[in-house]
Order: C-alpha cells, then sequence, then structure tokens
C-alpha cells in the first residue's frame, strides 16, 4: 500500500508487498490529517476487506463437525456427493518453499525485464495469462452472485409483519404457512412465487406459470458434461447463474483488453481473489501462520534491502493489483495483500462454523459391555464402559439462503426469525474468530497507511497485517479457553467422521474411539464402480461418443393437488 504520490503493487501476484518510493524519512502529520485522505485510506481498507469478505464466505463448505447435507431423495445426496469444492491444502514445507518461490520468481522477473529494456511485450504476455486465470475466477465471483440476487428475487421461504413464516412450495404452486406454535402447515391462497407484498398481487395464469418456470430455471441444478474418446468423460451439475456468470466473465475480459480501464483490471483482480480463497486452504493455523511469518521476512527484504520489487512494480502492468484513484493521485494495492493474509481469515470463518457444528454433536449411549475380573477365589468383580455414539448434526448449505436471511429478518433486527433454524445455520451462526480476523486486518491496513502518510515513505503491508491477523486469531482462542480447538483443527480430513462410538472422560470430553467411520471409504469404492459400469456399457454398446458436449434443463416438477 502506498500514499497518493507513490506506488504500491504486488509484483508477483502471489506475495504481498507495497513499493517505497526514493524519498527521504520524513514526517507529514498535516497530509495525514486532511479529510480527503482519511477517505481515501478508508476506501482502501473498505475495498480490501470486502473482497476479504466475499471470498471467506464463499470458501465455506461442510465442516468436519457436521453431517452431510440432507436431501430430498438418494439421488440428488450422490450428486452433492460429486459437487464436493477442490481445494489445494497448504503442508508445512509451504513455509519455506513460497518466499522461495516468490523471490525466484521475482528476481527473474527483474533481469528479464532489464534484458528486454521495453516491458511492452511482457506486459502483453502477462496480461493474457493473468486475463485467461481471471476467466474462471470472475466467471465464479459472477455465478454466486446472480445466485444472491435470485435467492433474493425467489427465497424458499420468508415471514410477513406477524413472523408467520411462508415456505414456498414449488410442486404444488403455492405457499405454505407454517403455524409457529403448532408447526402445522396448512396451503394458503398465495400461488405467487415471489415473496412479501407482491405474493398477495394476483398475477394472470400465463404471467404467473411463467414466473414459476423461470424460477425453476434458476434455482435447479443443469447437468453438464463433456468426454472425449480417449481423454475421458467431466460430468457434473451447476447452476443456470454459473453459465451465465461464465458469459459475463468472458465479456468483461474481452472489455478489458479492449478499453484497458482501471475498474475492469480492479473486477479481474478481485475475481482472482475470490477464486483462490476457495481453492487454497492453509489446513491448519500452526502451518497457516507459519506461511504468513514465511511472507513476512520475504516482504521486508525485498522491499527495504533490494530494488527488485520497486523496478518490476513500477514497469509491470496487469491485473496484480488494485488501483484507487482520487483527484490527488492513485494508490495501488497488491492482490498479495489480500490473499495470503485472507486465507487465514477464512480459515478463521470455517473454524467458526466448525466449532457451531461441534456443539451441537449429539452423544447418544449404546450397550454397555461388562469385564469380569477375578480377584479372589470366591468374589468375581465387574466392571463396565459406557461408550456413546457421536451424532452429527446435517450440514446446511449456505446456497440460496441469504435471501432467506433477508425475507425472514424484520426491520431493524441483525438476526433472522428464531424459528428459521436452517437459514440460522448457515448465515448467522457466531463468527468470534472471524470477527477478531477482521479486526485485525483493518488494525493492521490503519498502521500501515499511518507509516505511509507519517514518512511518505512505502512500506511493506505484511509488516502490519501479520503479526495483527496472526495475533488476533491466536489471542482470541486463548481468552475463549479454545486454544487446544484451534492448534487441532486441520482441514486435511482426519477429522471428518461419522457416526463414531467413543468413550468419554469426566468433562465430557472425547478420549477414545472405537469404530472408525467407513462412509468415505464406500463412497469412494461407489464411484469406482459406478465408473466402471460406464466404460462397460460403452465397451458393449458397439459405439461411443468421440467429442460430447451437452448441457441438460432440470425437468421440471410434476403439479401436486393434494
Amino acid at each position: 500500500m502506498a500514499p497518493p504520490d507513490a506506488t504500491a503493487v504486488n509484483a508477483t501476484g502471489t506475495t504481498p508487498t507495497t513499493v517505497p518510493d526514493t524519498k527521504p524519512y520524513t514526517f507529514h502529520w498535516d497530509m495525514f490529517l486532511r479529510p480527503e485522505v482519511l477517505l481515501f485510506d478508508a476506501q482502501v481498507i473498505f475495498g480490501a476487506l470486502t473482497i476479504i469478505w466475499l471470498g471467506a464466505h464463499g470458501s465455506i463448505r461442510r465442516p468436519p463437525s457436521a453431517g452431510p447435507a440432507e436431501s430430498e431423495d438418494k439421488d440428488k445426496k450422490k450428486k452433492s456427493k460429486e459437487d464436493e469444492q477442490f481445494t489445494e491444502g497448504l503442508t508445512a514445507s509451504d513455509a519455506i518453499m513460497f518466499p522461495i518461490l516468490a523471490g525466484a520468481v521475482l528476481i527473474g522477473l527483474y533481469y528479464l525485464l532489464e534484458w528486454l529494456k521495453d516491458p511492452d511485450l511482457l506486459n502483453k504476455i502477462l496480461r493474457g495469462y493473468m486475463s485467461i486465470a481471471g476467466i474462471a475466477g470472475l466467471g465464479k465471483l459472477s455465478g454466486d452472485a446472480l445466485e444472491i440476487i435470485t435467492s433474493f428475487i425467489f427465497p424458499s421461504v420468508w415471514s410477513d409483519r406477524s413472523n408467520r413464516l411462508y415456505y414456498v412450495d414449488p410442486e404444488r404452486r403455492s405457499q405454505v404457512l407454517v403455524d409457529p406454535t403448532t408447526d402445522q402447515a396448512m396451503i394458503t391462497e398465495k400461488k405467487s412465487p415471489f415473496p412479501g407484498i407482491v405474493s398477495s398481487v394476483p398475477l394472470p395464469t400465463g404471467i404467473n406459470r411463467l414466473s414459476w418456470e423461470i424460477r425453476h430455471l434458476f434455482t435447479e441444478k443443469w447437468t453438464v458434461r463433456l468426454a472425449a474418446h480417449g481423454f475421458g468423460s467431466f460430468k457434473s451439475q451447476i447452476k443456470f447463474n454459473h453459465i451465465l456468470g461464465f458469459l459475463v466473465s468472458i465479456a468483461i475480459t474481452t472489455a478489458y483488453h479492449l478499453m484497458e480501464w482501471h475498474v475492469l483490471s480492479n473486477i479481474l483482480g478481485s475475481a482472482m481473489c475470490y477464486a483462490a480463497f476457495g481453492m487454497l486452504s492453509p489446513t491448519s493455523f500452526g502451518i497457516g501462520s507459519a506461511v504468513l511469518w514465511g511472507l513476512f521476512f520475504y516482504d521486508i527484504v525485498m522491499v527495504f534491502y533490494t530494488p527488485f520489487m520497486i523496478t518490476v512494480a513500477k514497469k509491470v502492468d496487469a491485473p496484480i493489483k488494485l488501483v484507487f484513484k482520487s483527484s490527488s493521485g492513485f494508490s495501488m494495492l497488491g492482490l498479495g495483500d489480500i490473499v495470503v493474509p485472507g486465507l487465514l481469515m477464512a480459515l478463521a470463518l470455517r473454524f467458526d462454523l466448525y466449532m457451531f457444528y461441534k456443539r451441537q454433536i449429539q452423544y447418544q449411549p449404546i450397550d454397555i459391555s461388562p469385564k469380569q475380573t477375578l480377584s479372589t477365589d470366591k468374589a468375581v468383580t465387574t466392571t463396565t464402559e459406557m461408550q456413546f455414539r457421536r451424532t452429527k448434526t446435517p450440514f446446511v448449505e449456505s446456497e440460496g439462503q441469504w435471501g432467506n436471511r433477508f425475507w425472514t429478518t424484520k426491520l431493524g433486527n441483525l438476526m433472522p426469525n428464531p424459528a428459521c433454524g436452517a437459514v440460522r445455520a448457515a448465515t448467522a451462526f457466531p463468527k468470534p474468530y472471524f470477527y477478531a480476523s477482521v479486526t485485525g486486518y483493518a488494525l493492521g491496513m490503519v498502521l500501515t497507511l499511518t507509516m505511509l502518510q507519517v514518512f511518505n515513505h512505502g512500506q511493506p503491508a505484511l509488516l502490519y497485517l501479520v503479526p495483527c491477523v496472526t495475533g488476533s486469531v491466536w489471542l482470541t482462542g486463548l481468552v475463549r479457553r479454545e486454544l487446544k480447538d484451534v492448534w487441532g483443527y486441520t482441514e486435511d480430513g482426519s477429522l471428518d467422521t461419522k457416526d463414531v462410538v467413543v468413550t468419554l472422560d469426566a468433562n465430557g470430553d472425547e478420549v477414545r474411539k472405537s469404530v472408525a467411520d467407513k462412509d468415505e471409504k464406500e463412497s469412494k469404492d461407489g464411484a469406482k464402480s459406478e465408473k466402471e459400469a460406464e466404460k462397460k456399457e460403452e465397451e458393449t454398446s458397439g459405439e461411443y461418443d468421440v467429442v460430447l458436449f451437452s448441457i441438460k434443463a432440470p425437468r421440471p416438477r410434476p403439479l401436486k393437488t393434494d
């Protein structure tokens, strides 16, 4: 990060830095206290935190403490397992390799620029490469944004001023009213798929039917299949919004190359940050903290003790930074200043969700197994051991729940209707660690901007962000007396077990597991046998697909009249 008359940029796109100018260290309190400077700094902090907030919530997936999401039928449950989000977990060695690789890339770019003399060719290559990489991220960001908009237009539940809940039933083409005292449901006269006051507006039959069809089009999943003989096949289920999002990403990327507008560059950069949060995981707080501290020292060395960062940052023109312009100039924030600490902040949010579901785990006693011990010739001592079966609460997907939260929250309240347990579990669960990390990030950015304005000299952002973000997370665990949970939390899959028989100590904590969960192995075996069956069917059918690309729309549900 840098003041409006300086330059700050992430030269590699993967590591954070701020590039200083060559002016000597001087104090400029008067400039720091100017209202336009304070407003500009607030814009930078808000922009960075917005990207982190969106990316962290977009990275939410089923925590190890929650059971698989409930589905209406087995087929949908099977498909949900196939659609689990892919993530690349970091390892302890990455804390050493990240600074080394980042330094190698930075030094390589520096000498390449010195050899080329003219950076235009390199900028074109980098712009093309980063744009192609940004299409995927922008497609996901656009698709998820359209999903949220759709959930606001077509929510599945909403409440009126009397706190009564209306559930939209697509099979009956009507809305169901649930009595909060008796939990009894009855079909209402509301035949519209829209919430609120609009639900009471009578619509012509044709328009009403079209509205339900549009709702079905945007809320159900489509099947995309791609196959090439000799290369295998790919099959996935996506929403129509993600198809539109992919088209939007192509249009924005094309416009960026034609117009070279910095706003479009910011959009591409933000999209790549958003995608990085969903694809990368620090795995654990220990590994994440080690990676951040490794880049902490890298950032200091490259900014203060070498010319590499300054030269590369000034000459490279690619969507690897966010540009903030004002009347007095502009500043640039490297994507790494957002992604690197943001990965740990996203992990903190997922840990909050893990703790939320962990507190809902139920322990059901099972049969007591007696043990006999012969103590004397006549007396026999019998001891028993009580064991419990651990049952996890099913996970609630956050997809489509933000619109439900809006329509079930009264004006002036922050929390949705207490009767909407699914909405609360998906969007309104307690987030102490995430909010602590957000506070730490904001404090780190304030310190960075303060040092920039006071000394009028560029500062390495991680010099302030790493201690503030990591310190806020670990300090929260210390204050809440959950350091053991913070240290033991991992996303490597070792905690993801289901219906395990455990032994509890006097405090109710698990001390021993007796039965291992075999669901994961059975799932893998089932997927393998399914692929083998498809391959065998293709071999025996007498024909095969050379090249296949298909998109199947969901079939409308049959109308129920009862």
